[in-house]
């Protein structure tokens, strides 16, 4: 009890709050969900011969199939009608391969999962050093993303052929005194496929939470970091003390220029004054010629 107390206070449960943690806690619990569903399966259909000789007839024949649905390998005996021993009927099929594939690929995600969430908890400052940890754990996680998508779509196709081979009013079809006149072959009782459709449901659900996870994973590898740095803050230019020293700063350019033209004004107008100056004697010396 003390080490698993040490261990308890030592972790670093926060990590199962954030999503990184959370959703790798989600695809511990459902994959377990997704396996155990499709592994743990059995399933039974029920028909009824009826001869013309009552005495021949049989109103209670079970069908008996399970994981890993190797149906080629499941018979039944069915009455003939003719006197005889009753003929032995296998169903058709075999559909173990997208079935164990599921629950190989739902187990190993669940040891995963619970191997991940382990690290996170008991190592996550070793698991961020030098970001060899977020690495594999995104190129692990982009692995299980796709055999989930392969694994699901695979066994959704051979759950729609399990159904088709154990459909009692298919396998009734197969029972030679069937085709007789005055006999009745009926079917009796389905089998439940609740379990199996749960399963593809599952398998779907954690294909969207391995895809989903992949972005807080790759958020962890910090190769998009760079990409995500805020631009410097810029500085401010400082405001003016005055009204006087911002009016300063906008003077006209040019007053200083249009200052050094006045002189020239000045002397051309002095200019053009001697010379009415000497416009004006003229006359004066005229008059004194005169």
């Amino acid at each position: 009890m003390d080490i698993v107390n040490q261990l308890v206070a030592g972790g670093q449960f926060r990590v199962l709050k954030v999503p990184l943690g959370f959703i790798k806690a989600l695809e511990w619990i459902f994959a377990i969900f997704a396996f155990s569903t499709c592994g743990s399966y059995s399933g039974m259909f029920k028909m009824s011969v009826e001869c013309k000789n009552r005495t021949e007839s049989d109103l209670s024949i079970w069908v008996e199939f399970e994981y890993p649905f190797r149906l080629h390998q499941v018979y039944f005996d069915a009455p003939t009608c003719k006197g005889g021993p009753p003929e032995r009927l296998f169903l058709v099929g075999d559909y173990s391969s997208s079935a164990e594939f599921f629950v190989t690929i739902g187990v190993f995600a669940f040891l995963y999962s619970m191997a991940a969430l382990s690290v996170y908890v008991f190592a996550l400052e070793k698991y961020r050093e030098n970001n060899k940890g977020p690495l594999i754990d995104f190129g692990v996680t982009c692995v299980f993303t796709f055999m989930w998508l392969v694994s699901s779509a695979a066994w959704a196709k051979g759950l729609s052929d399990v159904k088709a081979s154990t459909d009692p009013e298919k396998v009734v079809d197969m029972i030679s005194a069937c085709d007789e006149e005055g006999n009745l072959c009926r079917e009796v009782h389905d089998p439940v496929m609740s379990g199996l459709n749960t399963s593809v449901c599952f398998g779907f659900m954690n294909l969207v939470l391995w895809g989903g996870n992949l972005w807080f994973v790759f958020k962890e590898t910090g190769i998009i970091a760079p990409f995500m740095r805020a631009p410097p803050p810029q500085e401010k230019q400082p405001a003016p003390d005055s009204y006087g020293q911002q009016a300063g700063y906008e003077q006209d350019p040019y007053a200083s220029a249009q200052g050094d033209y006045k002189p020239e004004y000045n002397q051309q107008q002095q200019g053009y004054n001697q010379e009415g100056g000497e416009y004006g004697h003229t006359p004066t010396s005229f008059a004194n010629q005169m």
